[in-house]
Parts: C-alpha cells; structure tokens; sequence
C-alpha cells in the first residue's frame, strides 16, 4: 500500500542525504545554493512515519528536483579526488599528493544556479537586500583561518563597484545611523533595495560562529552581485570590470581606487566627472559613417517642428515654468482624516544636493560613509587629512576654497571680529585659524549630512554646529501615525486638551506634599517626650519636680501696673500655642498633614489651597467628560453585534497602549525642556 498526504509530501534530512549519496556538508551547501530550505509540515508524526518525530523536513519535490543538479557530480569527483589524495599520503607520495590538489581539484561555477534562481533582472535586485549586507559585513572582517584575505578582498571590491554605480546614477535615497551600523537605501529599476553596513571598528571574530555556512552564503552573493554589477554597469555604458588600482587601496583609497571607464560617447553623456576623475570615454565608435539620406530627413522634420514650437508666446512658457515649479502640499482637513505623504522634490535635484559646495571631514569623523554620502548627492570636492588614506581633493585644511568642514569634537572656539585688519592674507588666515576656525566657513557635525539626505533639502547649519545640542536622528522608514508622539513637531501641538495645566498642577501638589512630608518629619525629630517611660510602657509621675515647676510657674502679685502689658502678651502667646495644638490635634484626628501656614491661612500658604482648587476643577471637568464619552461609547456597543464588540474592544485596548506610551514621552519631553529652561 502506498503512501499518501503529508507522508508522501515530506522527507526527512536523514532520507534525503542517503538518496542523494553525498554528505552532510555537501547537502547544506547543495541547498544554499539552490534555495531550499527546512520545511515545517502540520503534524510531524504523520510526516515522519515513525513513532519519534524528526526534527528537519523538506520537500520530496525539492529534494527529487535536486537529483538532476550538475554540481552533484562535482561533490562526487571532490570525493574521489580526496581518496586519492588521501592514498598518496598514505604511499609517502606526498609530490604527488601536491600535484593532484593543483591540478586535478574539480572547480564549482554556479552561474547556472543564478540563471535558474533569477530568471529576470529584477528577481536578481528583489533579492540584493541580505546578499549586500553579508557582503559588506564580510568586507570589514579581519582575515583569519576562517575567513581567507582573498573572499575579504573579492567582497571589497564588489561592494566598491556596486557603490560607484550608486554615485554615478544618484540612486542613493536614505540612509540611518543605528546602534547595529548604518542603514542605506536606493532605488534601482524601481526596486528599493535597503541594506546594513556596519561601523568601522575592529571585529572580534568569536568561535560559536559557523563561518562554513557563512561562506558558502559568500561565495554564492558574490557570484550574484557580479551579474548584478555587470548588468547595471553595462545598462548606463560604463565597462565592467572598471580598472582598479591596487597601489591606492593600499594607501587608503577605497572609492578613489576604482577609475570607470565609458563604452561609448553618446551612451554615457550623463555620466562624468565621477569620484577620483573623468570617466575615460572610448571614441572609437564615434558615428563617422552619416547617410546623407537619413540626415536630410531628419532635418526636415526639425524644420516642421520650429514654427509650431514658436507659437506659443513668452509670457505662457514664464507661467507654465512657475506652475511647474512649485510642489503641492496636502494639507489635512480633519481632526480625523488621513495624512498623506508630502510630495518631494525630483530625484534629478535631490542627486545634486551637496554639488556647489566643497567639503573637508575632520580626522574624528567617519570618512568612509561621509565619502560615499556626499558623492551619491553630487559633490565632487571632498578633502580630509592624509592620515585618513588616499584620494582627497585636498589635504590642506585652510584651503579657501572649502566651504564645509564637518567635525566630531567640543566646540571651536570663534574668531575675534574686532581684530585688526592685516594686508597680508597669509598673516590673516594664520590669525583666524590660530583661534581655530576658518573665516568663511560652515562647521557641522556629521549628523547633519544624513538629516539632508533624508529630507531632501539643506537644513540650517546653525542647529548642527559643534557643541550644540542635536536634533533627533529618526529613521526616515518609520511614518508618523495618528495620535503617535513626534519628535519633531512641537510640544503644544501634541497635547491634550488641558494636558499641560494639569502637568504643572500636578507637579505642585507633588512638590507641596513632599514639602508638608518634610516638615513633619522635621517636627517629629524635634519633639522631645515630656513624661519618663519605664521599661515596661507605663508613665512614672514627675513627683517634686511636677510641684517646684507650679511654684515656679507662680510669681506672685504684681506690685506696678507696668507689668500688665507683658502679662497680656503671655496671655495672646499662650492662647495662640493652645488654639495651634488643638488644629494640630483635629488634623491628626482626620488623618491629614499639618503646618504652621496651612493653619495660620496666611497670603504665603493661599497659593497651595489655591492650586489644590483648580486642580480639582481640572480634574471634575475631565472625570465628567470621560463618564460623558463612557457612557455614549456603551450605548453605541450595544448596537454592535458579539464580534463586532470584542474587535472593538481589542482594538481600544491597543490604542490605550499606544495613548499611555505616548502620553509617557510626552511628559518626559516636557521635564527635559522645563530643565532647559
């Protein structure tokens, strides 16, 4: 009897290895190679056929479409070649032994799995995404036993002429600083592609990692990006490989070590002047043959097409380019309606953001991806110091002619305006930078670069000076929602109706409990015990000294009436103290706190009283319009079917959550700026 259902659709890795004939390293990279992966069936007993389920499933399908793979016979001859190897060896034939691993070793391509797996170009870029990140994750290793200089140096380069293709057509978009490293996006053919790049520091290369699967991933992606450079390098004209000079990535070069090169003039009109030079166009297919025929047809046509064009006057070319100019905004409507995305400017002006300015990047800054920013949005004269490596514009700091210098350090301090002027501008220019800035020049930090890029326009130069206090650095990929808190807007446009009163009142009220907490605590501290207490709790009688205290308190009569008056103020002082003990005694009674200004009533307690009233107000109003608003949100619930309901109550409980946690950052917004102030 045959097998059927998930029985017959799943196998088990052990089966598949057993009917391929190969070994467990080989199965998993044949099936890196290939795509398939682990599958996960719905009962895993039935899948197994046996009483002790298995742990890894795949595809009967899969695994009989791996039986016809041509690479398997490689593995096979990999394995022969390993036993003769391992026979020479055992011979003392250790020459020979030499000679079959040069010569004989079987070599694996696998452009046809690329073919296979991307029948289209733009299958090949919906999968760029990971192959990008390992690759430049590779790229940053230091070279150990695992990971061989040659893949660390095959993976450089790729990312390197995948970069210039990006400076050359300005596909960049976005780009993100994070803990992990930095995020960039760019769109080609329509595709975003997004992928991690992570920062510049020293990688510990840790054992409990597999770099064998990982390598087998590398080899795979760099055959993959190959194609894919290839095709975007010969789709604007450029020729693939671009030249690379070796003695300038030694010094530090990077992108300047790459030098493109132009297929024909008339295809890579666009592109030049890119990083380290002029792109080198080859002449040698100029159109030198013209046939005379097609030429005078097609001055004809020009012909034809002026008087039409001359028709339309001055004055409707000035409108139709103001009316072009401007960019629409969609304004909100609604307390309630949608809020769209703000149309941005073309990508051909985004592209030449930075293009009329000149950049220097301090030794402190990152320059790899300050380079790599800059160049992507046009400028093209970026210098920084020659200890950062080769390929600067320049490396004189006090070159006039920058106009940017980007710097990571406390702030510089400023020129004296009232110094006095000296013909001699090198004299000038020593004074100036002596004080340790250039006249003239815009100081940013690096933040500023990446705020630019990601809303596509110059922001001002003053918020990023060294020193000041950064905006935040959100991520361009995450929108603002509805009712969700936003940095960027300000705090009054956030709050709630009689949100930021109700703050302040609370902070008082706190501040005056923790003032009346004080207070009693320090009365209580001062208050010594009047009776003696025994070791049993009970009250021992003063005796004599209780009677001399009486004697003393008597003073006998007075014999001059100018003793009255000081009798009387005793008198007022000791009918204050009795009638403050006895409030002292009624709010002890109650089980309330209690100080000298709180039972005097004074002007200098009235505000406490008076912030407790008004919050009180705020509070009653906003009980009273929450019962208001329970109350019609019940009625209307109970219009809702059972389903309906539980949705709605699920969907309010996450909206709550997301209130609540905006309603907390908020608040720490508004101590951070009451702080500032």
């Amino acid at each position: 009897m045959g097998t059927s259902g998930q029985a017959k659709n799943f196998i088990t890795r052990t089966q598949a290895v057993r009917k391929l004939q190969i070994s467990l390293p080989d199965f998993r990279r044949l099936c890196i190679y290939k795509g398939i992966y682990p599958r996960e069936p719905r009962n895993k007993r039935k899948a197994s056929k046996t009483s002790t389920p298995s742990t890894t499933f795949y595809y009967t399908k899969d695994i009989q479409y791996l039986l016809h793979e041509p690479i398997l016979n490689k593995f096979r001859d990999h394995k022969a070649l390993a036993k003769k190897i391992a026979r020479s060896l055992g011979r003392g034939e250790v020459g020979d032994a030499a000679r079959l691993e040069k010569t004989a070793k079987p070599r694996i391509t696998l452009d046809h799995i690329i073919k296979q797996r991307y029948p289209t170009f733009v299958d090949a870029l919906r999968d760029l995404d990971d192959a990008l990140s390992l690759l430049f994750l590779f790229a940053n290793l230091p070279s150990t036993s695992t990971v061989p200089p040659m893949t660390i140096a095959l993976c450089q380069r790729l990312c390197l002429e995948f970069e210039h293709y990006l400076i050359t057509t300005h596909s960049l978009r976005k780009s993100f600083i994070s803990i992990k490293g930095i995020y960039y996006q760019a769109t080609i053919q329509g595709q975003d592609i997004l992928w991690l790049v992570p920062h510049k520091f020293v990688q510990r290369v840790t054992g409990d990692v597999d770099f064998r699967i990982m390598g087998t991933f590398v080899e795979f992606y760099t055959t993959l990006l190959g194609f894919v450079n290839y095709r975007l390098y010969t789709s604007i004209g450029l020729v693939y490989p671009p030249r690379f000079n070796a003695k300038s990535d030694e010094r530090g070069g990077e992108l300047s070590a790459i030098t493109l090169d132009g297929i024909n003039v008339t295809r890579t009109a666009d592109v030049t002047n890119v990083t380290s030079g002029d792109i080198v166009q080859n002449e040698t297919q100029g159109n030198d043959d013209v046939n005379p025929d097609v030429q005078k047809q097609a001055d004809q046509i020009a012909e034809n097409l002026e008087p039409a064009e001359e028709t339309q006057s001055a004055d409707q070319r000035m409108e139709d380019e103001t009316a072009t100019d401007a960019i629409d905004k969609f304004e909100v409507q609604g307390e309630g309606a949608d809020v769209l995305d703000q149309p941005r400017i073309s990508d051909a002006e985004t592209g030449q953001l930075f293009a009329p300015y000149s950049f220097f990047l301090s030794r402190e800054t990152p320059r790899q991806p300050l380079e790599f920013l800059l160049r992507s949005f046009g400028c093209k004269r970026i210098s920084w110091d020659e200890v950062l490596g080769d390929g600067a514009f320049t490396n004189d700091e006090y070159d006039p002619s920058i106009t940017h210098q980007v710097v990571d350090r406390p702030p510089i301090a400023q020129p004296d305006s009232a110094t006095e002027p000296d013909q001699n501008q090198e004299n000038e220019v020593s004074r100036s930078t002596e004080r340790g800035r250039m006249l003239g020049r815009v100081y940013i930090q690096p933040q500023w670069v990446w705020d630019c890029v990601n809303q596509g326009k110059l922001l001002r130069p003053d918020q990023y000076a060294p020193g000041a206090t950064l905006p935040p650095h959100l991520s361009p990929w995450v929108k603002p929602t509805k009712a969700a808190y936003d940095p960027t807007l300000p705090l009054a446009e956030q709050e709630k109706e009689n949100e930021a009163e109700q703050a302040v009142l609370d902070e008082e009220e706190q501040e005056e409990l923790d003032q009346l907490a004080a207070a009693t605590a320090d009365g209580e501290a001062q208050v010594e015990p009047e009776d003696h207490i025994d070791d049993h709790g009970m009250d021992i009688a003063g005796g004599d000294s209780e009677a001399s205290s009486v004697v003393d308190e008597f003073g006998g009569f007075a014999s001059d009436d100018a003793e009255a008056p000081a009798d009387a103020n005793e008198d007022e002082e000791a009918g204050d103290t009795h009638s403050q003990h006895q409030k002292e005694l009624e709010a002890e009674a109650a089980g309330l706190p209690f100080t000298e200004t709180a039972a005097n009533g004074t002007a200098n307690g009235s505000w406490a009283g008076n912030a407790r009233s008004k919050g009180g107000e705020l509070r009653k109003k906003a009980a009273k319009k929450r019962k208001e608003e329970e109350e019609e949100l019940e009625r209307r619930k109970m219009m809702m079917s059972k389903k309906k309901r539980k949705l709605f109550e699920k969907m309010a409980y996450s909206n709550q959550q997301k209130d609540d946690e905006a309603a907390k950052l908020r608040s720490k917004r508004r101590k951070l700026e009451k702080g500032k102030g």
